[in-house]
């Protein structure tokens, strides 16, 4: 599945100049926890999230720091003292293009500690929208018969008979049955299927007509 069939078509986005309480307005008029923050030609260049504005309530002192803060506490205190959006933004934004898959969206929002990605136009950086991890979570509820299919057609990919095994989906989970040809098989299908989209685990039952994984015994 791909970012474009869950993403929003709407993004959120001030410019370098919005002051602090522009950026509050927006966050809370759109009910979002983060603003992209674009240049003039519409290519975001850092983000903006609530707890970066929070900061502004949260920092103490003079926000002036300390030779003994760390590197991190440092631009904390930065932002803190920032009064636009270019001051307190985090760069670089961290963006993804419509064309990649949900697994590698959720990847990246993971990786980075993210909510939300600003999704952009592959040929011209322009944003086109964002996805959410509320709008990933939509693979998760995907139709079984959905799964079913597209584990039909990873059989087909691997020369495996389908109708030599059953497929039962149900919350996610999908466990297969039955006696396929080779042992060989049967770890390629069930690594396959735990790639689909909306597949949270596997549940394997396959039995096997023949071991062509045994060893050989050696001629005497």
């Amino acid at each position: 599945m791909k970012v474009k069939e869950v993403m929003g078509a709407v993004a959120i986005a001030v410019r370098p100049e919005a002051t602090f309480t522009e950026m509050v307005d927006a966050m809370r008029r759109f009910k979002v926890g983060a603003l992209t923050v674009i240049d003039a030609d519409g290519h975001p260049i850092g983000m903006v999230a609530d707890d970066d504005l929070l900061l502004k309530e949260t920092d103490s002192g003079t926000h002036t720091g300390s030779v003994f803060d760390s590197r991190k506490r440092r631009q904390e205190h930065l932002k803190a003292a920032g009064g636009t959006a270019r001051q307190v933004m985090t760069t670089p934004a961290i963006t993804i293009t419509k064309d990649a898959t949900v697994r590698d969206a959720a990847r990246l929002m993971h990786r980075h500690r993210i909510k939300q990605l600003p999704v952009i136009d592959a040929a011209t950086g322009h944003i086109t929208g964002t996805v959410h991890q509320s709008d990933l979570l939509k693979v998760f509820v995907r139709p079984p018969e959905e799964i079913e299919r597209e584990v039909t057609e990873a059989c087909e990919r691997l020369a495996v008979n389908p109708e030599a095994m059953a497929v039962r989906v149900e919350a996610g989970v999908v466990t297969l049955s039955g006696r396929i040809a080779f042992r060989s098989q049967i770890a390629p299908l069930v690594t396959a299927v735990r790639e689909i989209d909306g597949v949270l685990d596997v549940e394997n039952a396959l039995t096997c007509r023949a071991d062509d994984l045994a060893p050989v015994p050696p001629f005497l």
